[in-house]
């Protein structure tokens, strides 16, 4: 695969210089997005923390009025990803091994809504925006929320955005990032 086809598949549709909290209706209407699959660790709740945030429950009760949400983690512990689902009410599917595509094309079936109306939304290029971009949905990439606790995770989304950038800019392609 040519260096041109990653870095394309390393572009998100839509950057938010925020957490997914930020993602409003409004621009859910605003991109005709009817359903989301979204990332668990570090897009909804930091690493390490096993509860969901008021602001996080609230933001998920507010965004299922409008579409359908799925949960697609990569994290293998069965009892962590469940725990936040059920507290959240939502659907999962866990050890998705992004940028696979299975897990995300499970959940994407299961919405039973054309993919151009699906986004992906998630904290990290290499896993979540190339899943997404892989199946053809609008991929979303947040910021990621760390909480207080310092984690190595985000060394690894830094050299991916900085990598990103540089690839960007070797083939001259307009970046949002």
């Amino acid at each position: 695969m040519a260096l041109r086809q990653i870095t394309r598949l390393l572009q998100p549709k839509l950057v938010l210089k925020d957490s997914i909290l930020a993602l409003t209706p409004d621009i859910l209407e605003c991109h005709g997005l009817k359903g989301l699959v979204l990332d668990v660790d570090d897009t909804l709740v930091p690493c390490w923390d096993p509860t969901v945030s008021p602001e996080v429950v609230s933001w998920l009760k507010e965004t299922k009025k409008s579409v359908n949400l799925w949960l697609v983690s990569n994290n293998i512990s069965q009892s962590r990803i469940r725990a936040i689902a059920e507290q959240l009410d939502l659907p999962y599917l866990m050890g998705a091994g992004k940028p696979s595509r299975r897990k995300v094309r499970q959940a994407v079936e299961a919405m039973e809504l054309p993919v151009e109306n699906i986004a992906m939304v998630g904290d990290r290029l290499f896993t979540d925006v190339i899943a997404g971009n892989r199946l053809g949905l609008f991929t979303i990439l947040v910021e990621p929320m760390v909480g207080d606790r310092p984690d190595y995770r985000v060394w690894g989304r830094s050299l991916e955005l900085w990598l990103y950038r540089n690839l960007t800019n070797l083939f001259q392609m307009d970046t949002k990032i």
